[in-house]
């Protein structure tokens, strides 16, 4: 009998440690919750001939954070073969709060199948509450749906 007792007050203490352990680990998941950065997601969706140029779909995804006045980014074209062919400046913004859009833009004098990947290489400008270039390149995530892939 005493070794069901022994049993029981082991498996009740193991319950209640869990059961502490679990509630002591919940302020800290809830504060990296809030201070993590809302990210802004830029997608590579389309690419299409428009002449000469190539013609860009970039979706900017803004869901879930705050609205932009302006956002700038640095972007190269790189050929099939990894050897870059045009930079552009491209300003997305404005940009709204909790917001999706589409951007289009050009890249100029190149045939969308040459391009092999777009690279976003920085963010050259970034206003709009308490932005700031660094910390929009921090929160800033590159996809594609396009037969290049864009990254960072």
């Amino acid at each position: 009998m005493d070794e069901g007792r022994d049993v029981m007050g082991m498996r009740t203490g193991l319950a209640a440690g869990l059961l502490g352990l679990a509630l002591s680990a919940t302020p800290g998941s809830v504060l990296a919750q809030e201070n993590k950065v809302p990210v802004l997601k830029l997608e590579l969706n389309r690419l299409e001939t428009a002449g000469e140029a190539c013609r860009t779909y970039l979706l900017v995804d803004n869901s879930r954070g705050p609205g932009l006045k302006s956002l700038k980014v640095d972007l190269f074209a790189f050929d099939t073969e990894g050897v870059a062919q045009r930079r552009l400046a491209v300003e997305l913004g404005p940009i709204q709060e909790k917001k999706t859009m589409v951007r289009l833009f050009d890249f100029p004098a190149l045939a969308c199948p040459k391009i092999g990947r777009v690279l976003l290489n920085d963010v050259l400008t970034c206003e709009g509450g308490e932005a700031s270039r660094e910390n929009c390149l921090e929160r800033v995530e590159t996809e594609s749906k396009a037969s290049a892939p864009f990254t960072r």
